[in-house]
């Protein structure tokens, strides 16, 4: 959950953060991009150090920059003056290398631990707290910027302190069976992943990127309207934002839930939700009030929440333990592309036409749910093969 306030609970203050140190909405914009572009690159060098390693060793000195990044941050506008922007992109781009080491170390630790039809729960409980992450931030971001607009940045190391305790304390990581292999052997088992898996991994990334992409994009078009056009800010634009993400989040949960290891229901639901956020977004050309549009908008967060936790389980099952951290993250990594590029892009979006903006992202979608159709045949193991990886259940054929 820590990964997600980094960006999410920023949402409601970027418009004061625009008037207030007077840059453009590119500017602002890079606020949120500079920390999930500093994350997509960190991720995989991350995951390879947990695996190298262990999780543990990663999370608790990510935790620790990312803390460190937000007080910077925060500073910046406190007392940096005309260099405050500057400084604050530093900061944010502190978060991000150390937000890198948090969820999907997180991920790759869940399938360290869990197997089977429990690793499936776990990970979309974690997908899940993922959501509720984005469902409070807003929420949480305004109530801070109540106190003053850039207390959100002096939240962060509050956050991490108290992740840090519970991963001491109560995180039980499992030792190593053996030594990790050397770099050249670790990237030999890359290449051969790839070389064999690399189809279906490629398009569940594109997959997972896209949803992100759209999600934040979005989220960056509704706080600018609600602002803009409804003049509705504070705590009330904190729980409106809110709204969809709630809808993300208990479907993600529900999803993990249910799945257990059946790829033949993860691939019909991720088809069924990428197919609701495909219609969802088309139809949202024809709605510009409040209420009906969020409840449309609602639509498309039921189907990111059926999604996500099957890529999530697909991926995380995907390699053995020894190269998990790295394909975890890997996967971590272009998701936050989506995230980074989210903003700049629904930006010149909304100057260009709002109608187009939501035809682009219903494209999008619906492109998604066409390769994961054509490109990932899957079928269900029976209870002999439970133990096996993910991947050898995989069947790919491309024409």
């Amino acid at each position: 959950m820590i990964l997600v306030l980094g960006n999410s609970m920023l949402i409601p203050i970027l418009p004061k953060m625009k008037s207030v140190l007077n840059i453009s909405q590119f500017q602002v914009s890079l606020v949120i991009t500079a920390f999930s572009a500093a994350a997509a690159i960190s991720i995989p060098i991350m995951g390879y150090l947990s695996d190298r390693f262990s999780r543990k060793a990663v999370i608790i000195p990510s935790l620790i920059l990312f803390g460190g990044g937000g007080i910077l941050a925060g500073s910046s506008v406190a007392w940096f003056g005309n260099h405050a922007y500057i400084w604050m992109l530093t900061g944010r781009i502190i978060q991000g290398i150390g937000g890198a080491g948090t969820a999907y170390i997180a991920m790759a630790l869940a399938g360290d631990l869990f197997k089977g039809a429990e690793q499936s729960k776990v990970l979309g409980i974690i997908e899940a707290s993922n959501g509720f992450g984005k469902v409070i931030s807003p929420i949480l971001g305004s109530l801070l910027a109540l106190l003053i607009w850039y207390a959100v940045f002096f939240a962060f190391p509050a956050f991490c302190l108290i992740s840090i305790l519970l991963t001491l304390f109560f995180v039980k990581e499992k030792a190593k069976s053996a030594e990790p292999p050397s770099p050249g052997e670790y990237t030999k088992g890359l290449f051969s992943v790839f070389k064999h898996e690399g189809l279906w991994l490629i398009v569940t990334y594109f997959t997972g990127t896209a949803c992100l992409l759209t999600l934040f994009g979005i989220l960056f078009y509704l706080s600018d309207v609600l602002e803009k056009k409804y003049h509705i800010d504070g705590l009330l634009k904190g729980f409106i934002l809110a709204i969809p993400l709630l809808f993300m989040t208990t479907t993600s949960y529900i999803t993990g839930a249910k799945i257990m290891k059946n790829l033949k229901l993860m691939k019909v639901l991720i088809i069924i939700g990428l197919l609701l956020m495909t219609l969802s977004f088309a139809t949202l050309v024809f709605f510009s009030k409040l209420v009906p549009f969020i409840s449309i908008l609602a639509v498309s967060s039921i189907g990111t929440g059926l999604v996500l936790p099957c890529i999530n389980s697909f991926i995380t099952g995907s390699v053995n333990k020894d190269l998990r951290g790295f394909v975890t993250s890997l996967y971590g990594s272009v998701r936050f592309i989506g995230v980074a590029a989210g903003p700049p892009i629904y930006g010149w979006l909304m100057g260009w036409s709002r109608s187009g903006m939501f035809l682009c992202t219903a494209a999008l979608t619906l492109l998604a749910g066409v390769l994961m159709l054509l490109f990932i045949h899957v079928s269900n193991p029976s209870s002999e093969e439970s133990t096996k990886s993910l991947f050898q259940k995989l069947k790919l054929t491309t024409e």
